[in-house]
């Protein structure tokens, strides 16, 4: 699956969790722009899992903040 495919799948499990109605962009923050606290980061963390039957670590969801760093995240684990 490239790059814009996951893009697009993420930004469909995003909005029910989006409910400010923030726009979202490669550098939307999940606890800046969206203001996500640490209970609905993990919910969100388990529905991508679920999407792409992936498992994020611990360590790797401490480093992504963004939509964009998500993408590039999951792009690269589902190798």
């Amino acid at each position: 699956m490239d790059r814009a495919a996951i893009a697009a799948r993420i930004a469909e499990v995003i909005e029910p969790f989006n409910k400010n109605g923030i726009a979202i962009t490669e550098t939307t923050s999940f606890a800046g722009d969206l203001e996500w606290d640490s209970l609905t980061v993990m919910d969100f963390v388990a529905a991508i899992e679920d999407e792409f039957d992936i498992i994020i670590s611990m360590n790797q969801q401490a480093e992504i903040e963004t939509y964009g760093q998500l993408i590039d995240a999951v792009t690269t684990l589902q190798g």
